[in-house]
């Protein structure tokens, strides 16, 4: 059946013959103007207020592409250091590059001219003596050297050198930089990916090609007589020095744990204690209004808060974090268990208490069925949602996955490690996300 089509003389004809359906007050016609008017003068005062073009416009923004770029990629940082006419070469203790390092873009090591390559023939770094020489695509800049300080540049820097308080800065784009002073340089040679992520230059493994590795797993010769290559090699990639893999799962576990019994002891101490909070299954005033304010105790200070109270008294680990969790969600689901049960149709108690049921009995079977679907749900969510914050208190001392990312961050070096726990963090809750969502969905739809 077709729908008739309104016109627009059919709306004039429904204004005229009823106007006051369709007349608005002059107040409800300047409402949307007011509203519009009013945000947009909140929005110039915030911007006035917090100086929000000052904020922008000192922002280190070459500090945070530079923290972005160390998420996928990681520097080796050789030290070159003058010593009377020849240079040194040197390696930080844990440099990715493994023990006797002779990388093939330092040449001339050991002699009174080393010259390191940024990436390309055409991005290099020359040592002598007397001088530095820095070249990026086919340009130069010269740098004379003194024993006790870099003299000052002489007219306008090249945009790929820097001068700060007697020390220069190369810069090579993304394939580094090197700081040079008086008696030394400091390189930064930058490459794309995560250095040694499966084995460590300990390993026997490393360096080996994904042909020789397979290899040695199937075909290949014992290399420790007291187990396979395969469980050698399992060793070797949990107990890697500079990833942790082991210990980084073992902590991520931990923060799985910690959400979920404190979820779940949240669950069995708020739910039963909303019956006596609930005025209509306790007819005690006062006997509902202390656990409904204990519910608000609970809940009024943050998880975070609770955290580090837990922490002070438990010291660092999970047990604080569980404490947290329980604290803060008893208060929660205390709260919604409560309002659920003061929302139950009392037709269905009724009839349970008629049929000569006792008050037990009336609970069991007249109320728990209504609520028990919903407070379920919300427990679900609640779960879901305590692996995420899990990691923020556990960064406060509570110990799992957050405190070994707070850890890998305060060095202000490993931001790979910083990457790859972010990166296992939002796999794990996108996992119990799903998870969460289909059994919410089949709780509330009955099946």
């Amino acid at each position: 059946m077709s729908v008739p089509s309104i016109t627009a003389d059919d709306v004039r004809t429904a204004e005229s013959r009823f106007p006051q359906a369709f007349d608005r007050s002059r107040a409800q016609r300047a409402t949307p103007w007011v509203v519009g008017v009013s945000v947009i003068a909140y929005i110039i005062y915030a911007i006035w207020f917090f100086d929000l073009g000052a904020l922008f416009q000192g922002g280190k923004w070459e500090r945070g592409a530079s923290y972005m770029a160390d998420w996928i990629s990681y520097e080796i940082r050789p030290q070159l250091k003058y010593n009377n006419d020849k240079i040194d070469v040197t390696f930080g203790r844990f440099d990715p590059i493994g023990p006797n390092p002779n990388p093939d873009w330092i040449t001339g090591k050991g002699t009174g001219e080393v010259t390191v390559e940024f990436g390309s023939p055409q991005k290099t770094l020359t040592m002598t003596p007397a001088e530095y020489v820095i070249q990026v695509g086919g340009q130069s800049y010269r740098v004379p050297r003194t024993p006790q300080v870099l003299p000052p540049p002489v007219g306008d820097l090249p945009k790929f050198v820097q001068y700060t308080n007697g020390s220069y800065r190369a810069l090579f784009g993304i394939d580094g930089y090197a700081d040079l002073y008086e008696n030394r340089a400091l390189a930064r040679r930058r490459y794309i990916g995560w250095e040694n992520f499966w084995f460590d230059p300990g390993s026997v493994f490393w360096k080996m090609s994904f042909g020789e590795f397979a290899s040695s797993l199937t075909v290949g010769e014992r290399i420790d007589a007291r187990q396979s290559n395969a469980s050698l090699a399992l060793d070797n990639f949990l107990n890697n020095a500079e990833w942790q893999h082991g210990d980084v799962y073992l902590k991520l576990l931990q923060t799985i744990v910690m959400a979920f019994v404190g979820t779940l002891f949240a669950f069995l101490v708020g739910v039963p204690l909303a019956f006596l909070a609930a005025r209509n299954i306790t007819n005690s005033v006062i006997v509902n209004q202390i656990f409904k304010r204990f519910f608000d105790f609970l809940r009024s200070m943050d998880m975070l808060i609770w955290a580090l109270f837990f922490t002070r008294g438990f010291g660092q680990g999970p047990l604080a974090g569980i404490a947290a969790i329980f604290f803060t969600d008893t208060g929660s689901l205390g709260k919604l268990a409560t309002e659920a049960l003061e929302n139950v149709d009392n037709k269905q108690r009724e009839g349970v208490r008629s049929v000569g049921a006792s008050p037990l009995q009336v609970q069991r079977y007249g109320v728990v069925p209504q609520v028990l679907p919903v407070l379920a749900s919300q427990a679900l969510y609640y779960w879901e949602s305590n692996t995420r914050s899990a990691t923020i208190i556990g960064a406060m001392g509570a110990g799992g996955i957050g405190l070994k990312l707070l850890e890998a961050m305060r060095t202000n070096q490993d931001w790979e490690n910083v990457a790859y726990m972010v990166l296992l963090i939002l796999a794990v809750v996108y996992v119990f996300d799903g998870i969460s969502t289909a059994l919410r969905r089949r709780l509330v739809s009955g099946s």
